[in-house]
């Protein structure tokens, strides 16, 4: 009873679709962070050589944040409202695979600036349909699971992407050569995203009971108070290009070490990706508390001189990339209305975009005036989230330990 032609149930079949999905664009964002996490580990110095001052790295990087992430309310109650969610995705990536090459051929940093922005608003495009997606095809085998295997391919990416931009320097390459490089694994994230529409291009077609059913319901009190838990660490969270500024302007550390350092923060992330989103299905919160009250340590040790420090200091950093990419964005969908999963990524993470560029530009502007006053801002900011988060935890019913349960909200 129940069983298919070749001895496969149902849901056999359909966790087996999903995670296929989940497997996809998972390489979709492997091979797009080998050019975007490339880039990112360079923009700060390649900034600087185009004129750029320490305020102004800091004011891009934020800006560049705040427009990927504010502009996804739109887009993503937008991808909600019309069901097609496989259009903004195809037009964000065509975007990242136009704006990130051409950094090359920037020759100011205005212009490089402006290319920021571009690729960010291709991210704003496609994320919120993105994650959408994940949310209903990780339902099946838990959500902290598919938006860790997600984000640890993703993370993969973003080591390899620094490595790439290493080997071209060391052969003498430059800057602008290792942009133009980027084109390849752009190219072949779009032949992946391809074949991710072959198997699938209607993933919501697994639930039809789901249609409508959140259109007119309110988000519970709790994704709001989740919401002020991830201002809180955004605001506080430095920006990797600032952080190579300071090490290759402020310390002895080689130049050549800058594009390492974020290959060891992606390599962190990609481990603690997996590993948290399995303790999510598994633990709820809990871990995410926990995590909260360590991570912000990394701050004094990347702003230091000392290598060893340093090295120390990005790896808590991946820690905290990982906790956000698997765990955080797993708890927006359990507390997201049926329906309203778009939106409510859309919400969480134009709050979160613009709190990641008010920090960034406080920050930038702190660094400039007392680094030892910059620190203590980014410390203090992160650590206030514990309390909120403790907060939503008590709210939830959480998983019971041994299954992928699915957190449900408490009116």
């Amino acid at each position: 009873m129940g069983r298919g032609k070749k001895g496969a149930s149902p849901d056999g079949k359909k966790r087996s679709m999903a995670f296929t999905l989940v497997l996809l664009f998972g390489l979709v964002s492997l091979f797009v962070d080998v050019a975007n996490e490339g880039a990112r580990s360079i923009i700060g110095p390649y900034l600087g050589i185009l004129g750029a001052s320490a305020a102004v790295v800091g004011i891009v990087a934020g800006l560049g944040e705040l427009i990927g992430y504010s502009l996804r309310i739109v887009f993503g109650k937008l991808a909600d409202a019309t069901g097609n969610y496989w259009a903004p995705i195809f037009v964000g990536y065509v975007i990242n695979l136009i704006a990130v090459p051409a950094l090359a051929l920037a020759g100011d940093w205005q212009a490089a600036a402006a290319l920021i922005m571009l690729e960010r608003i291709g991210r704003a495009m496609r994320c919120p349909a993105r994650d959408a997606m994940l949310s209903y095809s990780g339902k099946k085998a838990g959500r902290g699971w598919a938006f860790g295997v997600q984000d640890a391919l993703s993370s993969v990416g973003g080591m390899l992407g620094p490595a790439v931009v290493v080997i071209v320097m060391v052969l003498g390459g430059g800057y602008r050569i290792g942009f133009e490089m980027l084109v390849i694994p752009l190219l072949i994230a779009m032949v992946v995203l391809a074949h991710a529409y072959r198997v699938e291009s209607v993933p919501r077609k697994r639930e039809p009971a789901r249609k409508k059913a959140g259109r007119g319901e309110k988000f519970p009190r709790i994704f709001w108070i989740y919401m002020g838990a991830g201002v809180l660490i955004a605001a506080g969270y430095s920006d990797f290009p600032l952080i190579s500024l300071h090490v290759g302007a402020y310390t002895s550390v080689p130049e050549g070490w800058i594009p390492i350092l974020y290959a060891v923060a992606m390599a962190t992330n990609a481990i603690t990706a997996l590993l948290f989103g399995r303790l999510y299905d598994h633990m709820g919160m809990g871990p995410l508390v926990m995590i909260s009250a360590i991570v912000p340590a990394f701050v004094p040790m990347v702003f230091s001189g000392d290598l060893e420090l340093i090295l120390l200091g990005m790896m808590l950093y991946g820690v905290g990339f990982g906790a956000q990419d698997s765990m955080m964005r797993a708890a927006v969908a359990d507390m997201a209305p049926p329906g309203r999963e778009g939106y409510a990524f859309g919400l969480y993470n134009a709050a979160f975009g613009v709190s990641w560029f008010m920090g960034s530009v406080t920050t930038g502007l702190l660094y400039g005036v007392s680094v030892m006053a910059m620190i203590a801002l980014s410390v203090g900011l992160q650590l206030m989230a514990i309390p909120l988060f403790m907060k939503v935890r008590r709210g939830r019913q959480e998983p019971r330990p041994g299954g992928a349960g699915e957190p449900v909200p408490q009116a």
